[in-house]
């Protein structure tokens, strides 16, 4: 597959850099993949990695029975790594 970079625009200020879209096309001018700055992605998977984590959270408060307290939790996993 064939790719070459295409950008919406040129960025003139550091404002419009924030705005600026670029992405990598096929060799029928499909887009196939964005470029991000590297702040940008970062910040972009510790948004999806916090909403994993939220819904983890929300699906054990709707399990049914009783939660275990954390002070019991984490005495059992030291105990484990201290068996292994």
């Amino acid at each position: 597959m064939a790719t070459k970079t295409r950008a919406k625009a040129k960025p003139k200020t550091k404002a419009t850099a924030k705005r600026t879209k670029e992405y990598l096309v096929d060799a029928e001018g499909r887009r196939v993949a964005v470029v991000l700055p590297i702040r940008m992605y970062e910040r972009l998977v510790e948004r999806v990695e916090d909403l994993e984590d939220l819904r983890a959270a929300e699906e054990a408060r709707a399990e049914p029975g009783e939660s275990i307290p954390w002070e019991v939790v984490k005495a059992e996993l030291h105990a484990k790594r201290k068996l292994h």
